[in-house]
């Protein structure tokens, strides 16, 4: 692992919140959510999502987050690729995909990576696709070999929920401010600074999105975590929750809760940070992600 990547250490989950509480210092939601169902009583057939796949070796795949689509992993697919089979999806409402309507579920984007997956396979997303890894990990556990969970949000406080509350509202009004505000977010000056070039590829990302399609996914990324939160401590594959320590949205607390709660989870804070750890720090990200699956490789 780089030395940039500071390993928190493993933290055994207990199947409470005293145990969270523990894990994060005394962060987190004060009152966990009631357990509510992983899915709706009868899910559609899944869609047939965009994909491609590249290498050879172990099975990993690699879901983005929202507004996003599989490109936000260009830049650590050359070395995951020389370890692993590595497939690249643009989940539903985006990217070559199919749309999303308004109402999709967790569930329903969960499934249709499913389709895609043939056997163990180590699952690594990225925030929205964070949640995605841990749906599956809870409902197909048999499909994961482990999980790698990135700039992933987890038990949002009702300060946290309000915030991104906020910013729902601002996409629904004016996407244009909204794609501009993540920006912001995601780019420390010095950043865009250094690769303006990148910071104009992510907006236009952002902007090409179906609006619909982005609301209702967001809406899962809004919401979702409230689900999984009761329900992690019956993941059972090997999981690691990564992210930066600037990170704004998905905070370094965040990252320690979700070790906290998982049995035998980890956390790993990049410093200096921010959002877009595929594109700001890969070769620090595809570090830690090929030592969580036992295909490490130290770059010279």
């Amino acid at each position: 692992m780089s030395e940039r990547a500071a390993s928190e250490g493993a933290v055994s989950d207990m199947g409470t919140a005293r145990a969270v509480d523990r894990a994060s210092g005394g962060g987190g939601p004060d009152r966990p959510p009631e357990a509510q169902p992983l899915a709706p009583a009868a899910l559609g057939a899944p869609v047939a999502l965009s994909h491609e796949t590249h290498g050879d070796g172990p099975g990993l795949v690699l879901l983005h987050g929202v507004g996003l689509d599989r490109h936000l992993w260009d830049r650590c697919l050359p070395r995951l690729a020389a370890r692993h089979r590595v497939t690249l999806v643009d989940l539903r409402g985006h990217g070559a995909s199919p749309a999303a309507a308004a109402g999709v579920s967790l569930a329903e984007l969960a499934a249709d990576v499913a389709a895609l997956l043939d056997g163990p396979t180590h699952i690594v997303g990225f925030s929205l696709g964070a949640l995605v890894a841990q749906q599956l990990g809870l409902v197909r556990p048999e499909l994961a070999a482990s999980l790698t969970l990135v700039s992933s949000v987890a038990g949002r406080t009702e300060e946290e929920r309000a915030a991104v509350a906020r910013r729902r509202v601002l996409a629904a009004r004016d996407f244009g401010a909204s794609a501009w505000a993540a920006v912001d977010r995601w780019f420390s000056a010095g950043w865009r600074a250094q690769e303006p070039a990148l910071a104009q590829d992510v907006l236009d990302t952002l902007l090409a999105n179906d609006r619909a399609s982005y609301l209702a996914c967001y809406d899962v990324f809004a919401s979702s975590d409230a689900g999984l939160w009761p329900l992690l401590s019956r993941i059972g594959a090997p999981t690691l929750a990564v992210t930066g320590s600037d990170d704004p949205g998905s905070t370094p607390e965040m990252s320690r809760r979700l070790a906290g709660r998982i049995p035998g989870g980890r956390a790993v804070i990049v410093p200096g940070a921010r959002h877009l750890l595929p594109l700001e720090y890969p070769q620090e990200l595809t570090d830690v992600i090929l030592s969580h699956t036992g295909q490490e490789c130290h770059s010279s």
